[in-house]
């Protein structure tokens, strides 16, 4: 079985920002990630809230209302 926990490699140490999964001697794989990469895929993916309304899109006034098709359920 594989975990992976998030450490910092300075100074020649590695550096666990979490407990590791076990005690025991074990044998382990360490991966360095560019510094960009990381922050690159933090950044929140998707559409902000109102950068539509300049290429025409509106979402309409009824748009939370029920729809008609689904009264039935309701």
């Amino acid at each position: 079985m594989y975990f992976a926990i998030k450490a910092i490699y300075e100074n020649g140490q590695v550096i666990l920002q979490e407990p590791a999964p076990t005690v025991e001697r074990t044998q382990v794989v360490v991966m360095f990630i560019n510094d960009a990469v990381v922050k690159a895929s933090s950044l929140a993916k998707g559409v902000k809230i109102g950068s539509l309304v300049e290429k025409g899109y509106k979402i309409s006034d009824d748009f939370n209302q029920p729809l008609a098709d689904l009264s039935e359920y309701m």
